[in-house]
């Protein structure tokens, strides 16, 4: 065999090598470590499900009409009280019904704002990171909660987010539920964007002016590429789903939702 055929050969194999190393590794990022997240975060929602209190109905059997006026009426997602006895940073769990968006919220520090951008709830490394209250927002009572999360090709964490650009996708699912301490409230989605922060800065938890909120919301609602275009009757509270978006530099996809009142 000539030396020609021989190093044709060697490159072929390199070549193909190449090729099955990295579809390994696609394999491996986008079906096996989602898969395995899935599963943890499955395993921990079951392993922290709500306990009933003996002699109290359960929260499906409970009726709307039976809770306190500004009160929750859907049920606990967890019991988050015991999860944070043993992960302290898990300040909330978010789930947008039928998205897959089911995800407990962490909070770093002043020091280490974006400690969980690249760990789970345990602290580990994990490449698709975790959801993340900005570290500055009062959980639960600040006036706008901002939460980050990566845009993962694979779907999980916000990478869904995109989706709701789309009218059909966002009136299927218009509903977005945050638990917190004080209970799980019920938000709708009122504007979808695509700007950054020289556009439109969603890092605002803190609004000094009485009418701060109201002109966070009609500036957002300005900007949007998409949403509700109705009148909020009295809003309370605003969620501010973060996450990377790829037109230019700095982008991002924004998703704002509101928690009303009845006047």
């Amino acid at each position: 065999m000539s030396v020609r055929k021989i190093a044709h050969r060697l490159f072929l194999f390199l070549l193909l090598s190449v090729m099955a190393l990295s579809a390994g590794t696609l394999f491996y990022h986008f079906v096996i470590v989602p898969g395995r997240n899935q599963q943890m975060t499955e395993q921990l929602k079951e392993d922290y499900s709500p306990k009933p209190v003996p002699g109290e109905a359960s929260p499906e059997a409970a009726s709307p009409t039976e809770e306190p006026a500004g009160k929750e009426s859907c049920p606990a997602m967890v019991d988050l009280t015991a999860l944070q006895e043993q992960y302290p940073d898990v300040k909330g769990w978010l789930t947008i019904p039928g998205t897959g968006i089911d995800y407990p919220v962490l909070q770093g520090s002043q020091a280490e704002p974006e400690y969980y951008l690249r760990k789970d709830y345990q602290g580990t490394y994990n490449i698709n990171g975790s959801l993340f209250f900005q570290w500055n927002c009062v959980i639960p009572d600040g006036k706008n909660l901002i939460i980050y999360g990566h845009n993962m090709n694979s779907g999980v964490m916000f990478g869904k987010l995109d989706s709701f650009v789309d009218e059909g996708y966002r009136e299927a699912h218009p509903i977005v539920l945050l638990q917190m301490l004080d209970g799980v409230h019920e938000y709708r989605i009122r504007a979808v964007l695509k700007a950054d922060v020289s556009m439109f800065d969603f890092r605002q938890a803190v609004f000094s002016e009485p009418d701060g909120l109201q002109e966070y919301l009609q500036k957002a609602t300005a900007l949007k590429v998409a949403g509700d275009s109705g009148k909020d009757r009295n809003p309370v509270q605003l969620l501010t789903l973060v996450t990377c978006s790829y037109e230019w530099n700095g982008a991002r996809t924004i998703v704002i939702a509101v928690r009303e009142t009845e006047e």
